[in-house]
């Protein structure tokens, strides 16, 4: 971070109203130098007033040692030298002055009158002592240089110093300005790069989440199939070997499915969108975490049976499928389909048939043997799905599933981000049902 106006500002420091030390050594250096001047310019006016000369030195030093106090009275300082003008004493002490004057943040009518004033003053005074002059033989030049010498003289006392305090306070306040814009644009980029992070974060939070939903759903239900099958070999091994051996078939099928889509859901999350079977030679760019997660859905929604060239994200044409593969595990499932079937959007075929897929296999986790009933409906603007199963038979036998927790918080999400309405709980009479309607607003052509 840079090192701006206001981080300056405490390194400062002066005594009194000096806001550095070096500010305060030339002002009591210029006003030594004024006080000597003035002190000098004293012994000619005190002989001319007919004062004693000790007296018209102090009145010079004490007049000349007021440009101590310019930087914070500068209108003080020029009344004094306005004062002192006809005593012809106060040079350098006008000049600077004046300087002072022009440079402050006072308002422009004060400065320009009392630059007028000094201005006024030097040129009477030059008036009056070359007519003095003139009149005493000690300048031979005609009548036209009296005013000639007094308007010059005032200019160039007064004009310079005042046109040059203008600038320089003009410039300060330039550069104080910018001082400030500076600090305010820093904090304002502090601010963003802040909100940024937070946005960041927040986005990086989403994707992990929603990675972590497309996992769950592509194994899950796989694994879950495989357990039930699993535990039906185990239980007919021996009693009946060609089911054994069915059963054994269709735990190899679901496990290399799994492993299929396992596989392409690390794939997409190590190269992104690289595709596959790319040369590990050629160079590959890692895709940020927001495309990471939107390739990890695609991929998740594929089709389970893996064929090339099969659209990406299951339909609703696969629910049929679904059900059979839960019914060949032994659960009694009868499904209904209400409605005309049309197309959908493919966000909203896979959200449901996610939903169909999740339920199924929470039935597998929790109520084993139990029957179950697969509704779809489709209607005008929506279409709706149940999965609704009875208390499990006493008798039935547990696979041993383990439960994350997950399931039914990922249908909600993956619902209500389509804008649809999920809900889910325990029957009157001892079993589970899980509903969602999702808006068809988002309709397929």
């Amino acid at each position: 971070m840079t090192a701006t106006g206001e981080e300056l500002v405490p390194a400062r420091g002066g005594p009194w109203w000096w806001a550095r030390w070096r500010s305060a050594v030339l002002d009591v250096g210029l006003a030594l130098v004024s006080a000597l001047e003035c002190g000098l310019e004293g012994i000619p006016f005190a002989r001319d007033a007919g004062i004693p000369v000790a007296a018209g030195v102090v009145f010079g030093v004490l007049a000349g040692a007021v440009l101590v106090v310019r930087r914070k009275w500068p209108v003080a300082v020029v009344l004094v030298t306005i004062a002192v003008t006809p005593a012809q004493m106060g040079f350098l002490m006008g000049v600077v002055g004046l300087y002072t004057l022009a440079a402050s943040e006072l308002p422009r009518r004060i400065i320009g009158s009392l630059a007028g004033m000094s201005l006024l003053g030097t040129a009477i005074v030059t008036f009056v002592r070359v007519r003095q002059d003139m009149a005493r033989g000690e300048l031979t030049i005609g009548d036209w240089f009296v005013p000639f010498a007094s308007i010059t003289t005032a200019l160039g006392v007064t004009a310079p110093p005042v046109l040059l305090g203008l600038y320089i306070g003009a410039r300060r306040r330039l550069m104080e300005s910018l001082r400030e814009r500076a600090d305010s644009l820093e904090r304002e980029l502090q601010l963003l790069a802040e909100r940024a992070e937070e946005r960041a974060e927040w986005a990086r939070n989403e994707e992990r989440t929603r990675i972590a939903r497309e996992m769950h759903d592509v194994v899950a239900h796989r694994v879950s199939l495989m357990v039930v099958h699993a535990a039906a070999l185990q239980a007919v091994a021996r009693k009946d070997p060609e089911k054994a051996v069915k059963n054994a078939a269709l735990v190899g099928d679901m496990g290399r499915q799994a492993l299929t889509e396992l596989r392409e859901m690390l794939g997409v999350l190590r190269a992104g969108s690289e595709p596959a079977g790319a040369a590990r030679s050629e160079r590959v760019s890692v895709p940020p975490l927001a495309a990471v997660g939107a390739a990890a859905a695609a991929a998740a929604s594929r089709a389970a049976d893996g064929e090339e060239g099969a659209a990406e994200g299951p339909c609703l044409a696969e629910i049929e499928e679904l059900v059979g593969q839960s019914a060949a595990a032994g659960m009694v499932v009868d499904l209904s389909v209400e409605g005309e079937s049309r197309s959908y959007a493919p966000e909203v075929e896979s959200t449901a048939y996610r939903v169909v897929q999740e339920a199924l296999t929470n039935v597998h986790k929790h109520a084993a043997g139990a029957k179950t009933y697969v509704r779809l409906a489709h209607r005008a603007s929506e279409i709706a799905m149940q999965v609704e199963n009875e208390p499990p038979p006493r008798a039935a036998s547990s696979a041993g599933l383990p439960s994350g927790g997950n399931g039914l918080v990922g249908m909600k999400e993956r619902v209500s981000a389509l804008g649809g309405v999920f809900v889910s709980g325990p029957t009157e009479a001892g079993g589970f049902r899980v509903s969602a309607v999702i808006p068809a607003s988002a309709e397929a052509p």
